[in-house]
């Protein structure tokens, strides 16, 4: 969320007490020219050293220094080809978030009206959050799975206008990839800012985003599954917490106004949901997802562990086994698909899986980034028209199911 613009006076005359104010130092951004440079001088500086001093204690010094700077370019050098963090205030964010614990939220069964307000027990200051939004950071609690994890959720400017007091908001869940955090939607997609842009051009329509964490620990890889004898995190993310989200906020009950959307690991997530949720999404966005099942990956020790008790339970979680089995009277999400034009195993992938998709949805959105890889780079390329695809139909979606007048300026149905 931005902060409010500060105004500075200038004075036309200054006096002799006056003084020069020092130039900001600014620090090279993590994909920057100038930090590769930088640490590329620092890295041959210590190595110089290291050749050139004749005590030995100064050797092993400038070899220690030389490890630093040699590690730096690494992790810079891994950051810029996957585009993650464009700013250090994005790369601080995410590790913030990562580290601190997630507030309870209330019980929203036992307290039905329960107001917005009293979530997280601070004061919310309703003109700002009518302009930007408003971001939760909860601690959901699943009744079924029995799973707490960290949920954000970001609630558009609209529903805090009066013009939108009555309007139950159409929502979009988002799950991330493998390795990376919920918050990685906004703090590196910027999927709240595009979303309001998107709004503000008349592309879009207003949606709650809810973006849980899927994994629910680092290094952990779960992908969405009931895992045999261990979490069970298809019920936590279709039941729980589409229960909880329409139980405490001003939102369209699970089904017709609710869409699911996710990138790599979220992406399969999306598809293998959407086939098998269909009540509760009925629209999926599949970004450079993936269509079988691996070995999920635990830590503590590491190690990669079968999320399943039998071949008949992975074919059921393998979306391109799941079109050709599904039931023709069971309902399924509508789909758009996007990928990374360089990305060509995924994008074969993505091909087979939209012709497939066609004996159930004849018009399947298939959008592929020129150059693109298996990056964030094609995600934010790739999300504006995911958005603009998904909000209106969920929209028309939710009016159609008379759970709810339109928003405002358009017809209800």
């Amino acid at each position: 969320m931005g902060s409010n613009p500060t105004s500075t006076a200038t004075t036309a005359a200054r006096g002799p007490a006056d003084r020069a104010v020092p130039p900001e130092i600014r620090l090279p951004e993590p994909q920057s020219t100038e930090l590769f440079l930088i640490l590329m001088a620092a890295f041959g500086i210590l190595v110089w050293w290291l050749v050139t001093a004749r005590q030995l204690v100064f050797r092993i010094l400038a070899a220690c220094l030389a490890f630093v700077p040699a590690v730096m370019f690494g992790v810079a050098a891994v950051n810029k080809y996957y585009d993650y963090y464009q700013t250090w205030g994005a790369a601080a964010s995410d590790l913030n978030s990562q580290r601190a614990p997630a507030a309870p939220a209330p019980d929203v069964a036992a307290r039905p009206g329960v107001r917005f307000g009293t979530f997280l027990h601070q004061t919310i200051d309703t003109g700002l959050a009518a302009q930007q939004g408003f971001t939760l950071k909860l601690g959901v609690t699943g009744r079924r799975s029995h799973l707490s994890r960290t949920v954000y959720v970001y609630l558009p400017p609209q529903y805090f206008q009066p013009p939108f007091q009555h309007y139950r908001f159409p929502v979009i869940e988002l799950l991330h990839g493998f390795p990376g955090n919920p918050q990685d939607w906004i703090t590196v997609l910027n999927v709240n800012t595009t979303l309001n842009s998107l709004v503000s051009q008349k592309l879009a329509q207003p949606a709650v985003l809810v973006m849980p964490d899927t994994d629910g620990a680092p290094g952990v890889s779960l992908q969405c599954l009931n895992q045999n004898l261990g979490p069970q995190d298809e019920t936590y993310l279709s039941q729980d917490l589409p229960g909880y989200v329409s139980a405490a906020l001003r939102v369209q009950p699970p089904g017709r106004g609710w869409g699911i959307a996710g990138y790599s690991e979220g992406g399969f997530c999306a598809a293998n949901l959407g086939l098998r949720q269909g009540r509760v999404f009925s629209f999926a966005g599949v970004l450079s997802g993936y269509f079988a099942p691996s070995d999920n990956q635990l830590a503590d020790p590491r190690r990669l562990v079968s999320p399943f008790a039998s071949r008949e339970q992975q074919q059921q979680n393998t979306p391109m086994d799941e079109l050709q089995s599904l039931p023709a009277r069971q309902p399924v999400a509508q789909f758009w698909i996007g990928a990374g034009g360089s990305d060509g195993t995924n994008v074969h992938a993505s091909q087979v899986f939209r012709q497939l998709l066609q004996l159930r949805q004849p018009q399947v959105p298939l959008s592929l980034v020129p150059g693109g890889g298996h990056t964030m780079f094609t995600w934010r390329l790739l999300l504006p028209q995911l958005l603009t695809w998904m909000t209106p139909r969920l929209a028309r979606e939710a009016a159609a199911a008379g759970r709810s007048a339109g928003p405002p300026g358009r017809p209800a149905a």
